[in-house]
């Protein structure tokens, strides 16, 4: 049995003793307090068993029928309490208001044996209550929350039936009705916060605190994630998201796996032990080269797009584009996608007028051998002269390979100031262009740009 369900039992136990305490001494002494107190003990109990009963639902896993669990049964049993506890107040009103009206008369007779059993019922309420409270906080327990609530309410109102006796005793019989009476007020009250507590849980509303959390951590991933959507629900004290974020049309399937993890552990980060499910969609695009790519990318089977031009002639717009495919494709395949390709472009954007399409097959890896510096030490010289003159400084990173094609040269070179992406890119273009004029030997030469600070 787990710690949650013993701590229930408890319960169950301690309310079955109270009854018993209560309605022996309350009809032995005709005291509507204790009788009240009674009736309370016995919402209760029955509470508590529903409580019991509901833990062992609340705990099982999560199976076909439940896909998120069985939580939410902890709620339904705090809601049946309520209503049981809202009529056991109405009861209880009721008779109270006919004595204090003169229309049942009954002679209360405060003994001590009432006050001893006042006393231990106090005791016992306050150890009862404290008990549930620590395990509702340890488990996050909303149904013995609500037990550790409801014995505070049976401790304040043993408390009032102790007053309301005291003052019989003084000579004031009408106390023990006005006691009983505050005693129903107190259940209706706390009945109704119960109710109005789970049915909000039954009826998913936001936990806004919850929220507020969750998206404050999504907005400090920074502006690549926008979050268009969050909503979330708790139950049985864990909270479940459903998150729906865009990024950019042009990112990878990879990115935008990577932004959904991002988002998930952002969330876990703030509320720990929640349930998070993220979907990402792609950005409104904010340029027909980025919409006419974002359109290309829907398509199932393009391995890789690229070389996307936008052009404008005499009014008319049109679109070209470099796809590729994987090499054992027959054409009629790739003409088949690219037919795709070319009219969810023209679906995406309707100011395109046409779209053409450059079909190519994906490369298969090349077989490489590193070379020795010594090998290409010519080379190598007349390589770095050139990068320090159009540059300014000398190549991070220099090696070459022999391909069945020839001597390729991977190159990394460091630009200075903060150039634009296009700046860098013809930079690192005139560099490749130089070097394959002065050393014709070179099969190809791939350029790598980066920041020099």
């Amino acid at each position: 049995m787990s710690p949650v369900r013993r701590t229930a039992l408890v319960s169950v136990v301690a309310a079955a003793i109270l009854i018993g305490l209560k309605l022996v001494v309350g009809l032995l002494t005709h005291s509507l307090g204790l009788l009240s107190e009674a009736a309370h003990s016995g919402t209760d109990l029955v509470a508590a068993l529903l409580t019991f009963f509901a833990l062992g639902v609340s705990g099982r896993p999560a199976d076909a029928t439940h896909a998120w669990g069985h939580g939410k049964a902890e709620h339904l049993a705090a809601l049946a309490e309520s209503i049981a506890l809202a009529a056991v107040s109405a009861f209880i009103g009721w008779h109270a208001v006919q004595r204090l009206t003169g229309n049942a008369v009954t002679t209360v007779d405060a003994t001590w044996y009432a006050f001893a059993v006042i006393g231990l019922v106090i005791v016992i309420d306050f150890t009862r209550a404290l008990i549930s409270l620590r395990s509702a906080r340890r488990y996050s327990s909303p149904a013995l929350l609500s037990n550790a609530i409801h014995f505070a309410g049976d401790l304040a109102g043993t408390i009032a039936v102790l007053v309301g006796l005291l003052f019989v005793r003084a000579g004031h019989p009408r106390a023990d009705a006005i006691a009983a009476l505050f005693v129903a007020v107190l259940v209706l009250v706390a009945a109704g916060k119960l109710a109005a507590t789970n049915v909000d849980v039954l009826m998913d509303r936001t936990p806004t605190d919850a929220e507020d959390l969750a998206r404050r951590a999504i907005d400090a991933l920074g502006p690549a994630i926008t979050l268009d959507r969050l909503r979330m629900r708790t139950a049985a004290g864990s909270h479940f998201a459903d998150v729906v974020i865009s990024i950019s049309p042009s990112a990878a399937l990879a990115e935008g796996h990577a932004a959904a993890d991002a988002v998930e552990a952002a969330v876990l980060g703030a509320i720990p032990g929640s349930d998070v499910v993220v979907h990402v969609e792609p950005a409104r695009a904010d340029s027909l080269t980025e919409g006419a790519l974002a359109a290309a990318l829907t398509v199932p089977g393009v391995r890789e797009i690229h070389n996307v031009r936008v052009l404008r002639a005499g009014g008319r717009i049109e679109v070209s584009l470099h796809l590729k495919f994987p090499g054992d494709a027959s054409l009629d395949q790739a003409h088949a996608l690219a037919n795709e390709v070319e009219a969810a472009i023209e679906r995406a954007l309707p100011s395109v007028t046409a779209v053409t399409t450059h079909l190519e097959p994906l490369e298969a890896p090349i077989a490489a051998d590193e070379l020795a510096a010594t090998e290409v030490a010519a080379t190598d010289r007349e390589v770095r002269r050139i990068v320090v003159e159009l540059t300014g400084n000398d190549p991070r990173e220099l090696h070459f390979v022999r391909t069945d094609g020839g001597v390729v040269a991977f190159l990394t070179v460091a630009l200075n100031g903060d150039p634009t992406l296009a700046a860098a890119h013809e930079i690192g273009g005139t560099v490749r262009s130089r070097l394959r004029r002065a050393r014709p030997e070179l099969a190809d030469v791939v350029v790598h740009t980066e920041p020099a600070a």
